[in-house]
């Protein structure tokens, strides 16, 4: 009996009838349960790991450079940091594809997934991109950014700076100033607590010269026998009123002489801090009509330019001319050593180069001024413009520039000649010299200036030459070089 109730025992044991069970039944079945449940997850746990190191070596791998989570500053631009993509030592980074935007003009998190696929085996990978506002906003001054001046007797305006953040803007309403141990303080924080502190030493006192300003020119031209007066001017300074502000004028002009001379016009302020202002009078030489005016263009040459200074010096008559980077040194230094003037053509004669850009035309006239100092030992200020003033094959290159160039050159002091005769000698042989010379000797007037245009580089020009100088003197007309004080003959600009 014992037997079979031992075998309905372990039948209910099996067939899960716990309750029936004595304690040492019910001991040894929960220690049978337990290693099963502990072999399972053996069985599970292995299982895991054998899936994770098949996944690993089956699947093509995306490594991020950088990292997977990265910042970048508000409104800066997002540079992609890079990633290499393999599988099995093969390299698929090209095949990898790159989703995502990131807007850095807004702030939050921005998700890049990278995903490549090989064999039926796909990778994907994500890096969060951050745009964010970690930069401290900026305190400038207008004035003295290490020290503060303020006028005597005077309070602090809170006008002299700015405070400005990338994000925000412009928040110089929230900058807060303090005065502590002889310093000026400034703080400012931005939308993000990002904080800045400057600070500055604060003296009381006027150190800023007045300003004194020219209701004229500051280059005024006149001609001989003019009347001269001095130009009225306005003044104004930080700390001083008007009638504080003692005003003197220094320098003589005598207008009955050719002839450059300066007038400085002296403000003081009750500090004693002072400003100049030079005012240039340029006195020109009287009208000379019925005069003749040679001039040569685009020289020296040798053959040429050589036989037109033996021709003048031989008829005792002085010209002026306008050489280029070209032609050897020894004419020029001829040419100014007998007397004549030696004005400034261009470098390159190259219009597409010198009439493309204000920068162009500046660089190519300092080449070529460059050339006649070093060989004369002085700085002309003689220019005539490459094509004339008037031409219109500027406008190709750079549309408006002779309407710049034209003034611009006399505010630098330089004077520029076009002409109102023309010799068309440049014209490709299509005159001989009789020709020019009768397109020249047609042309004179006793009642003007003429301004003769020429080009020492043409075999014609010298052959005609002495032939317009025996009909000048022949009818009494005078020959003369242009020199800085001689008025300016000038077209009409058409650029």
């Amino acid at each position: 009996m014992k037997r079979r109730k031992y075998h309905r025992n372990n039948y209910h044991r099996y067939y899960g009838i716990y309750s029936d069970m004595n304690p040492l039944e019910k001991k040894r079945t929960s220690a049978y349960r337990f290693h099963k449940i502990i072999i399972c997850t053996m069985f599970f746990v292995l299982g895991f790991c054998l899936l994770a190191c098949f996944q690993m070596l089956a699947l093509p791998r995306i490594q991020l450079d950088g990292g997977s989570v990265i910042e970048i500053e508000y409104k800066d631009n997002y540079k992609e940091p890079g990633f290499v993509s393999s599988y099995f030592g093969k390299d698929l980074t090209s095949k990898v594809r790159v989703q995502g935007n990131v807007n850095s003009s807004k702030l939050g998190e921005y998700p890049i997934t990278y995903q490549v696929s090989y064999h039926g085996f796909q990778k994907t990978k994500t890096r969060i991109v951050k745009v964010v506002d970690s930069k401290k906003p900026k305190i400038t001054f207008v004035n003295h950014s290490k020290k503060l001046y303020i006028c005597p007797k005077s309070k602090y305006l809170y006008d002299d700076y700015v405070a400005f953040d990338n994000y925000d803007g412009d928040i110089t309403d929230k900058v807060q100033v303090k005065e502590i141990g002889g310093k000026m303080r400034y703080t400012v924080f931005d939308s993000f607590g990002n904080k800045t502190v400057v600070e500055r030493g604060v003296f009381y006192k006027d150190v800023e010269a007045p300003t004194l300003t020219l209701d004229s020119p500051t280059t005024v031209m006149l001609m001989v026998g003019d009347d001269f007066s001095d130009s009225t001017y306005q003044v104004e300074d930080n700390c001083s009123s008007k009638k504080n502000i003692k005003v003197t004028v220094k320098g003589e002009v005598d207008t009955s002489k050719v002839g450059e001379y300066q007038r400085q016009y002296i403000a003081k302020d009750q500090a004693g801090n002072v400003t100049k202002v030079v005012q240039k009078v340029v006195v020109m030489e009287p009208v000379k009509r019925g005069v003749i005016y040679l001039t040569f263009d685009d020289g020296p040459r040798s053959g040429t330019t050589d036989i037109i200074l033996n021709i003048l010096k031989e008829e005792n008559v002085k010209a002026t001319f306008f050489v280029t980077n070209s032609g050897p040194n020894d004419l020029i230094k001829r040419a100014y050593r007998e007397g004549h003037s030696i004005g400034l053509h261009t470098a390159s004669h190259d219009y597409s180069v010198i009439y493309s850009s204000k920068e162009n035309y500046f660089n190519d006239l300092k080449e070529v001024s460059d050339r006649v100092e070093k060989l004369t030992g002085e700085k002309s200020m003689l220019i005539r413009f490459p094509g004339g003033s008037s031409n219109t094959i500027s406008r190709k290159y750079c549309p408006g520039i002779m309407s710049y160039l034209t003034k611009e050159v006399v505010n630098r002091g330089y004077r520029y000649y076009d002409w109102n005769v023309d010799s068309r000698d440049a014209e490709g042989g299509r005159f001989s010299a009789d020709e020019i010379a009768s397109n020249v000797t047609s042309s004179l007037s006793h009642d003007r200036v003429n301004m003769v245009l020429m080009h020492d580089i043409k075999v014609t020009t010298k052959d005609a030459l002495r032939k317009i100088i025996k009909y000048g003197k022949e009818h009494g007309y005078t020959f003369d070089k242009i020199t800085p004080y001689t008025d300016m003959v000038t077209q009409r600009v058409n650029n």
